[in-house]
């Protein structure tokens, strides 16, 4: 049989003495604040941003790295899928 264990006090050593109920109603106010809150909403202007100029020019490097690999394999060893010899 297990051993029974007392029943903690309100708020207990790992709260640090405070009741469940007093936190429970700070978070709440916490997300209430956080609601009112004011966001301004920032628009982007007309083109491409710097992530976009990132991926395009990642993606031209990695397709010249893969033909020159393939041309490499293909005058090397005769065995290249678009530069076999």
């Amino acid at each position: 049989m297990a051993r029974a264990r007392k029943k903690a006090q309100s708020g207990g050593s790992r709260r640090g003495g405070a009741s469940r109920g007093a936190t429970r109603s700070k978070s709440r106010k916490a997300a209430k604040a956080e609601a009112d809150t004011e966001v301004e909403v920032v628009e982007e202007g007309p083109g491409l941003s710097m992530e976009d100029g990132i991926v395009i020019v990642t993606t031209v490097i990695l397709f010249f790295a893969c033909m020159l690999v393939d041309y490499w394999i293909g005058s090397d060893y005769g065995r290249g899928m678009l530069f076999g010899g």
